[in-house]
């Protein structure tokens, strides 16, 4: 089992920035990707990026140039920067991370942290 948990949201300034968390615990040797979604009002979850243990970086169009995330560090945490924070960003930020198990990919999430943006 994978255990992930979110930190670090906020109220930022259009324009500002925040650095997120993800503690990751339990079995994470057995992770193989890792990367954050997120879901704001109205709207579905959808990815932000995501990071493979092959070292490759896949970030959503909307916020290529001002997102950036990190692969786990040695104390199993996940970061992601945002910058350039704009007014239709806020949502709920997920930290999530996968593995495969005889061709059955599997999905852990945390929580969420809220990530609100003042015009």
């Amino acid at each position: 089992q994978v255990q992930l948990v979110e930190s670090g949201g906020g109220l930022v300034q259009a324009g500002g920035s925040l650095r997120l968390s993800c503690a990751a615990s339990g079995n994470v040797r057995v992770i193989e990707t890792t990367g954050w979604y997120r879901q704001g009002p109205g709207k579905q979850r959808e990815l932000v990026a995501e990071s493979t243990n092959g070292g490759v970086t896949n970030y959503a169009d909307s916020v290529k140039g001002r997102f950036t995330i990190s692969r786990a560090n040695a104390k199993h945490t996940v970061p992601q920067q945002l910058s350039s924070l704009k007014p239709e960003d806020p949502a709920v930020s997920y930290c999530n991370a996968q593995r495969l198990d005889r061709r059955t990919r599997y999905s852990y999430w945390g929580q969420g942290t809220q990530v609100s943006v003042s015009s």
